[in-house]
């Protein structure tokens, strides 16, 4: 008898967690992922909500994002694989795997994949507007 009211409890409390997972309100987008294929790699939109924006960014070997610039975000990136070499407002820092860098907003940036395996990262944005709209872009140096 014991045991059948302790298997009661049990239940009941896995049912009221069940209710309070049904009842969140966060502003989260129940969307599938959209990849978007550049010529250097791939953005996925992994989540965003009213605030914030979580993409997951593969940088082919050698390749780079161009230098740009945002008036309303910071960003947060985390190496999960490879080497990223990031340049923000003209400092160079090498990261590797397991390592972050934060981009604060009105700062020239852009992250490069020296290494010879995709480089993967997860970025978070922040901020007011998270627009694409919101990417001012700087001449490319040439390399010759």
């Amino acid at each position: 008898m014991l045991q059948d009211r302790e298997e009661d409890f049990g239940k009941q409390a896995m049912d009221n967690n069940q209710n309070d997972e049904q009842t969140s309100t966060l502003p989260v987008s129940s969307e599938p992922a959209t990849t978007r294929i550049r010529p250097w790699g791939t953005v996925t939109i992994l989540e965003h909500g009213e605030r914030y924006k979580i993409n997951r960014i593969e940088v082919k070997p050698g390749e780079h994002i161009s230098t740009q610039m945002h008036y309303h975000r910071s960003e947060h990136w985390i190496v999960v694989a490879g080497t990223a070499k990031v340049v923000c407002s003209g400092k160079e820092t090498i990261l590797m795997q397991k390592q972050s860098t934060y981009v604060p907003m009105n700062t020239p940036h852009r992250v490069e994949n020296p290494g010879v395996i995709p480089l993967v990262m997860i970025e978070v944005q922040n901020g007011e507007y998270l627009g694409e709209d919101d990417i001012t872009r700087f001449d490319e140096e040439s390399d010759d």
